[in-house]
């Protein structure tokens, strides 16, 4: 017995050694190992270069002096973004913003925390004039906002969400400009300056403080903040700001309502003035401003977006008393360009991602390149982000010709129609396209340290900053039913682009050029019989809304895709991809006069409000 149990301990290690030499593959997982086959990550290329459409794009755009300075420039910064910029925002990811609003003491501290690679990314901005480009006077002012446009969407994936500052940096600059401030007022004046500088130690970047608790988009409604007159143009404000991202801004743009001698103040945005404030005192200390919380928000974290309750802040007042809505309006159109750049930008990078690790990552035997099905995927994806991607850069040169004074009429009109057309369009667009580029990684596009979740997360945003798709949508009606011929200008728009594509020898070609223009006259059609149903009140234009704008956007890019796939340098991709975008899905999708018809409307509550019980609110 002894000597078979000896025998034993003697021969199950000698077997166990035995069977681990015979299977070595076994050992790659003993104690700590983790075997010996590791992911190979996608690798993040220079976002210039690996876009299959900017360079091209801008090429065919631009006069070739302009063209020169923007590629040169657009080139050096993707090699950057490989090479600095993208660590930057993803620290700015992981080491999130914090607030101290006491100290050990009590005393009131309103400290915000915010990591060392954020405060290099506004360093970034200044020293890439990522604003300054826009209002370079040396440049060609037509182009100098496509070049802007460009760059913006290359920076926003990598930006650490310092492309937020960034967009109200250029909105303020903008407004000071266009409402006359900078002859008027020296403190506008001096923020303007610093806003476009590029030089780091001396730029500042602006807030945009307008959400209240009340809502959002409805800012004449919710406004309650108030204004009391201490002399000249200075006031103090009161009111509770409920959502105000960069607060670690230099200066802020705010609306509130001016109060009269007696108390009273005008209710409504006829009642809304616009104020300057600078944040800070010339001691450092906050001028009037709480930092009440920092919000919790699903994506865009690296961004400190807080409460601000406003008491007795200074602030000067820029704009003609009770025309802020208006002075604002001329920041949305600024804004809106960069929530779109945002959108095709995370649109791009995630495709971008997704076509490297193609080539990396091996499924069933073989890459992921070499299964038809994963390609088919992300055809369908490339083919939406080009579209979006000639509309943005587009709607820039739009708005460089209005900005430049060297806009048509018709052109001017297509600024006030696409732009909110545009934003909407993208933001709707990019986060079903982002989820689906997700996919393409499988479980690892799930894994939050990935970095990869960041991208669908943040875009989220898009689609509701600066207005909602439906808020866009009612926005678009007003325009429309304004007293100038805007369809008569879109649709004229539209017939140029395609005009000589209808008659291309490219079959392709040709088919899309016609799917466009039977698509542009069915969409008068349309808004021809919702002009005599609403006679009869038989239609609800506003319910249809929506519908309307995404046409508009589809049969734009439609457009757009169709005139450079008739270039005579055109690839055959750029062919490919305007026939699939313009024939192979409807590009007026379900409008119809029923969709906005009084009977849907009634339909509609039907289904969403069926069994549904209303609890009183306790508030």
């Amino acid at each position: 017995m002894a000597t078979t149990l000896k025998s034993t301990l003697i021969d199950i290690p000698k077997v166990v050694i035995r069977s681990a030499r015979m299977n070595s593959r076994a050992t790659a997982y003993a104690h700590a190992k983790t075997g010996n086959y590791s992911l190979e990550p996608p690798q993040l290329h220079n976002p210039y270069r690996d876009d299959p459409v900017l360079d091209r794009t801008l090429r065919r755009m631009m006069p070739q002096s302009e063209y020169e300075k923007t590629a040169s420039d657009l080139d050096a910064f993707g090699e950057r973004i490989v090479r600095e910029i993208d660590y930057l925002g993803r620290q700015c990811e992981i080491n999130e913003p914090e607030l101290v609003a006491q100290d050990a003491w009590g005393k009131r501290a309103d400290k915000l925390k915010v990591c060392p690679e954020w405060i290099q990314l506004k360093r970034v901005l200044a020293e890439e004039g990522l604003v300054a480009i826009g209002y370079d006077k040396a440049r060609d002012p037509v182009y100098r906002r496509v070049h802007q446009t460009a760059k913006l969407m290359m920076f926003c994936p990598s930006s650490g969400m310092v492309s937020c500052p960034l967009a109200m940096t250029d909105g303020a600059a903008k407004t000071f400009q266009a409402i006359g401030a900078l002859t008027t007022h020296p403190l506008a004046r001096e923020a303007f300056e610093r806003l476009i500088s590029r030089d780091p130690n001396v730029s500042w970047t602006s807030g945009q403080w307008m959400t209240e608790k009340r809502g959002g988009s409805d800012v004449g409604g919710a406004c309650d903040t108030y204004a009391v007159h201490e002399e000249g143009d200075t006031y103090r404000l009161n009111g509770y700001k409920w959502f105000s991202s960069a607060v670690d801004a230099d200066v802020a743009v705010t609306v509130a309502r001016i109060v009269d001698k007696d108390g009273k103040a005008i209710e409504g945005s006829k009642g809304l003035s616009l104020f300057l404030i600078k944040l800070r005192e010339n001691n450092g200390d906050l001028n009037g401003v709480q930092m009440v919380r920092l919000k919790d928000k699903m994506g865009t974290r690296q961004l400190p977006t807080a409460e601000l309750l406003l008491d007795g802040v200074k602030a000067t007042l820029i704009s003609t008393p009770g025309r802020g809505i208006a002075s604002v309006s001329n920041m949305l159109n600024v804004t809106r360009l960069h929530n779109a750049a945002a959108s095709i930008g995370y649109m791009r990078r995630i495709l971008s991602l997704a076509r490297d690790y193609s080539s990396r990552r091996s499924v069933f035997g073989r890459l992921q390149k070499d299964w038809p099905l994963h390609v088919r995927t992300m055809a369908d994806l490339e083919v939406e982000v080009r579209a979006c991607t000639l509309f943005l850069l587009d709607v820039a040169r739009l708005v460089g010709l209005q900005e430049s004074g060297k806009a048509t009429e018709e052109e001017a009109l297509a600024v006030r129609l696409l732009t909110p057309v545009i934003k909407a369009y993208a933001g709707k667009v990019c986060v079903p396209l982002i989820s689906e580029g997700i996919e393409c990684f499988g479980g690892m596009g799930y894994m939050e340290d990935t970095g990869i979740p960041t991208i669908l997360r943040d875009a989220q945003v898009t689609p509701i900053w600066e207005g909602t798709t439906n808020v866009l949508s009612l926005d678009v009606l007003r325009v429309l039913g304004g007293r100038d011929n805007v369809v008569g200008a879109f649709s004229k728009t539209v017939a140029v682009l395609v005009k000589d594509a209808i008659k291309s020898k490219n079959t392709k070609v040709a088919a899309s050029a016609l799917a466009v223009h039977e698509a542009t006259k069915g969409l008068g059609k349309v808004l021809l019989s919702l002009a005599d149903s609403s006679l009869k009140d038989t239609v609800r234009i506003d319910a249809g809304a929506r519908h309307l704008l995404i046409a508009l956007g589809r049969v734009y890019c439609g457009a757009l895709l169709t005139n450079e796939a008739n270039n005579s340098d055109a690839s055959n991709a750029e062919v490919l991809s305007a026939f699939r975008y313009c024939n192979e899905r409807p590009l007026l999708g379900n409008l119809s006069i029923d969709t906005f018809s009084n009977a849907r409307n009634d339909d509609d509550s039907t289904i969403v409000y069926e069994g549904f019980v209303e609890n009183k609110s306790k508030l």
